[in-house]
């Protein structure tokens, strides 16, 4: 991708996650977007085919960016998501979900929020398979691997709901604790 493509798909990233922090997914449409954005129509659809593909590509920017950290790349991608890696890629994401990185709360907690549930569980499922190791013991090798995979995947989302729920009142070092501790 190109530096004035790359600059395009961040206009409309930076433009879609502003009017998330005023209005719920299903409330927002194109127009608002490439209003926002400052560009044309057929941009916006050269880059993404509908806005629930831009939630997609802003998941899967959000779950790359963490593969990307854990796996020390340093590729030529450029991510939208900007920070420093720490030890635990669990804890990288609750970091992420504190700073509120691109609205990425208010995606969790909006009144439409299936869609997007649903490409945060793919990302995470694809996260959890990557990071297995850190989850084997004795009781998970008796478990089959695809129903453990989803154990940890829901415990996830559930943990960070009842984080969020509960107004973030403790550290991502501490709810990390709190999640690996569960599983």
């Amino acid at each position: 991708m190109d530096r004035r493509q790359r600059k395009t798909r961040e206009a409309i990233f930076n433009a879609f996650t502003d009017l998330l922090s005023q209005k719920d997914f299903s409330q927002i449409t194109v127009g608002e977007i490439i209003q926002r954005a400052d560009i044309g129509r057929a941009t916006f659809y050269a880059h993404f085919e509908t806005k629930d593909f831009l939630l997609k590509e802003l998941c899967e920017e959000l779950f790359c960016h963490l593969f990307d950290a854990m796996d020390d790349q340093k590729s030529g991608h450029r991510h939208i998501f900007d920070c420093d890696a720490p030890d635990s890629v669990f804890l990288h994401l609750f970091r992420h979900l504190q700073k509120n990185d691109n609205n990425i709360l208010g995606l969790l907690s909006c009144r439409n929020n299936e869609l997007f549930l649903r490409y945060f569980r793919d990302g995470l499922r694809q996260l959890v398979e990557n990071q297995l190791q850190i989850f084997d013991t004795e009781k998970s090798k008796k478990l089959p691997r695809s129903f453990f995979i989803n154990h940890i995947v829901s415990t996830f989302v559930e943990t960070t709901r009842w984080w969020v729920d509960n107004g973030m009142k403790e550290s991502p070092e501490t709810i990390t604790e709190l999640f690996l501790t569960v599983i």
